[in-house]
């Protein structure tokens, strides 16, 4: 039906948005639109239409973007079940758009016309992740958001952090050498962090209940290289993640055996008859 179409409507809605009139349609006739877009959560709506009225809409969604070269900094401080941010440098746009929630299901929308040094923000649980990105805008009317904010910033916070629900997953050991072997595991998932996971920690024991210091790993590593075991041993190890509220359970320990040989002190024997 493409030769019937006389033009498409685009409308990009905000998310959320507590504005009281929805986006207007943009028409028209190329399919492709130029929009400059904050960082917030948006849904494009596209429709096609022709004489006899317009199409079913197609929805997408606009993918996060990462949070780089952004002109400002916010910071959050808990307050009971409440947060209040504060940003610098100093910026005074005409107002300030602010979104703060779990992620795009979930988000709340506050708009800041004074000019004051913080805000508040509410509905905070405890031991969730928040997302809160403050944005500005020179021009104050609500449907005017969408086309002319900017975001001043992004942060991430917890009103109250928790220890970590579970250990990391898939802890394997490879490479086992004499006295060496390679620990390797999956980071923590974010929802069972319950706070910022700071790092982790490695415990490990050998056959005769011997317990070795524990090592402690910052949260980008997820390997590690056990160095000084004894050989002919099994040992066990475990692994827990911590955050600033404390350590986290241990994973189920995983058993590996250190041989007694290495791989050069294996020597093949050949004896050779010969025939008188």
């Amino acid at each position: 039906q493409s030769e019937n179409i006389l033009g498409y409507f685009v409308n990009v809605e905000r998310i959320p948005n507590s504005c009281s009139h929805p986006p207007n349609h943009i028409s028209l006739k190329d399919r492709k639109i130029l929009v400059n877009l904050s960082m917030a959560y948006y849904k494009v709506n596209i429709s096609a239409y022709n004489e006899a009225g317009e199409s079913p809409r197609a929805i997408y969604t606009v993918p996060e973007f990462s949070a780089t070269d952004l002109p400002g900094q916010i910071h959050v401080k808990s307050q009971g079940p409440n947060a209040v941010v504060t940003w610098t440098p100093e910026y005074n746009p005409k107002c300030f758009v602010v979104d703060w929630g779990t992620g795009k299901e979930d988000m709340h929308m506050k708009i800041i016309t004074t000019t004051t040094g913080n805000f508040t923000l509410d509905n905070f649980q405890p031991y969730k992740l928040y997302k809160i990105m403050v944005h500005a805008s020179d021009v104050c009317q609500c449907e005017s958001f969408t086309r002319h904010e900017k975001t001043f910033g992004v942060t991430h916070f917890y009103s109250v952090e928790g220890v970590p629900r579970t250990g990391p997953a898939n802890v394997t050991v490879l490479n086992i050498t004499k006295h060496s072997a390679l620990v390797k595991w999956t980071e923590i998932a974010a929802e069972d962090r319950l706070g910022f996971l700071q790092g982790y920690r490695i415990s490990y024991t050998d056959s005769s209940a011997k317990k070795s210091p524990a090592v402690t790993l910052n949260s980008s590593i997820t390997s590690y290289h056990l160095t000084g075991l004894k050989k002919k041993t099994t040992y066990r190890v475990q692994i827990s993640g911590f955050t600033n509220a404390g350590e986290g359970p241990l994973t189920l320990s995983q058993p590996f055996s250190t041989p007694k040989y290495g791989t050069v002190e294996l020597l093949c024997i050949c004896i050779t008859q010969h025939e008188s």
